[in-house]
């Protein structure tokens, strides 16, 4: 049983890539939102990047402090991760 091919407007896809970008929600939310495919949304969206390159407003000062910390709070977490891997199979081996 195949399902028929659905044909989304030039206007109906724009819409749906606005509300992308505008929003910063994670494509596969909004793509559950409008009930279509995420790898469709995903296209346009990675489409509508390319073909407006630098167009995009660059970050605030308050995103990019936000970003910095978020990179930092990145780093720290994956050294902990890390740490705790090597401890987890430290003792492992010892209670063997």
């Amino acid at each position: 049983m195949s399902q028929a091919r659905r044909r989304y407007t030039p206007e109906y896809k724009d819409e749906a890539v606005k509300l992308v970008i505008d929003s910063g929600r994670p494509v596969s939310a909004i793509a559950k939102d409008l009930g279509i495919n995420e790898g469709t949304l995903g296209s346009w969206v990675a489409t509508w990047r390319r073909s407006h390159q630098g167009e995009e407003e660059p970050l605030s000062m308050s995103d990019r402090a936000r970003l910095k910390e978020l990179e930092k709070e990145n780093r720290e977490l994956r050294m902990e991760r890390e740490f705790l891997s090597k401890a987890t199979a430290f003792f492992a081996q010892r209670h063997q």
